[in-house]
């Protein structure tokens, strides 16, 4: 089979398209063909050794994948060859062939097609147990997303109008403003042309802000965190702006504010019960018409690295599939 491989850490030009050999599925384990592979931003990362999981070299990155059942290992009984699913692994995603575990695999419905089927887990996953797990918004309070147009921004757009939220949407142009309005934001704020700390002041009545939803970190995290409502939760997604941000901890105090970070990887081996109702959840939004994935733009395999690129400038709207 063919597959994208990282030999060794570097840029996404480094990243090596060649045959390997063709996997076998474990005990509890599916073979899938492979349709299509959501890139995220931490593909950037793993591949250049700054993520916190680091395979061993060589690897191939993506998590988020669909494609039909070609073998199951014998502990498996939940699905059969044949079979149209998609799910979720840790890496190996950037390939004709993946395996997965049966316990992170769901039957696709029929009339998802499989790129929309590879931008949910990874998106939808992280921002639902953000905002209902983490957060616990409640209905009519105010959350601003950062980042508001990503994969996973966008989806907590989604999720918090689903969830009775109003929503701030900051983004950094124009265009990808609207998308957010789209999907429903309420307010938008373009965080590189106006004072984000005074904006939420203003579009809160000067109350601030229950939830802020933040994939972004950066110079925009402290500001965003001025302008915390009491009692307020500053959810830490991740920090596509590249920079870690260092936060003064006596605004966490002043503010009676929690700081609640959000590792949806994590919580889907330490509470995989809790993970599958929220799977379960996203897809029946998805069935009832609720909720869809934006997709951006669609590449073949073989240039995965491009697609690659265009997420590390920041460019991407939604989701970037491989098609394959």
């Amino acid at each position: 089979m063919k597959a994208i491989l990282c030999k060794s850490y570097g840029a996404p030009s480094s990243l090596i398209y060649e045959e390997i050999e063709n996997l076998t599925p474990g005990p509890d384990e599916i073979l899938v063909r492979n349709k299509a592979c959501a890139v995220n931003f931490p593909d950037t990362l793993i591949i250049q050794g700054k993520y916190q999981l680091k395979p061993e070299l060589p690897f191939s990155p993506g998590s988020d994948v669909a494609g039909i059942v070609e073998a199951v290992g014998p502990d498996v009984t939940n699905f059969k060859p044949g079979d149209e699913v998609f799910g979720v692994m840790r890496y190996g995603g950037y390939a004709e062939q993946v395996v997965l575990h049966k316990g992170f695999a769901f039957p696709k419905p029929e009339a998802m097609p499989f790129d929309i089927a590879a931008s949910f887990l990874y998106a939808y996953g992280t921002s639902l147990h953000a905002l209902k797990d983490r957060a616990r918004l409640k209905e009519n309070e105010t959350i601003v997303i950062m980042g508001a147009a990503g994969g996973v921004g966008l989806a907590a757009v989604d999720i918090a109008k689903k969830m009775g939220a109003r929503v701030i949407a900051c983004a950094s142009t124009p265009e990808k403003l609207r998308l957010c309005q789209d999907y429903g934001a309420d307010e938008i704020i373009n965080y590189t042309q106006e004072d984000l700390k005074t904006r939420i002041k203003e579009l809160t009545d000067g109350n601030g802000a229950d939830v802020i939803y933040d994939p972004v970190g950066s110079q925009y995290a402290e500001p965003a965190l001025r302008a915390m409502a009491w009692r307020g939760r500053y959810l830490v997604i991740g920090f596509a702006a590249g920079e870690i941000p260092k936060i003064p901890l006596n605004l966490a105090l002043l503010k009676g504010c929690s700081i609640v970070g959000v590792f949806w990887g994590r919580f889907t081996k330490e509470e995989p019960q809790a993970n599958m109702v929220n799977s379960l959840q996203i897809l029946q939004w998805f069935q009832e018409g609720k909720i869809k994935p934006h997709i951006h733009k669609r590449y073949p395999l073989k240039d995965a690295h491009l697609a690659l690129e265009e997420m590390m400038n920041r460019k991407v709207m939604g989701k970037v599939i491989l098609e394959i």
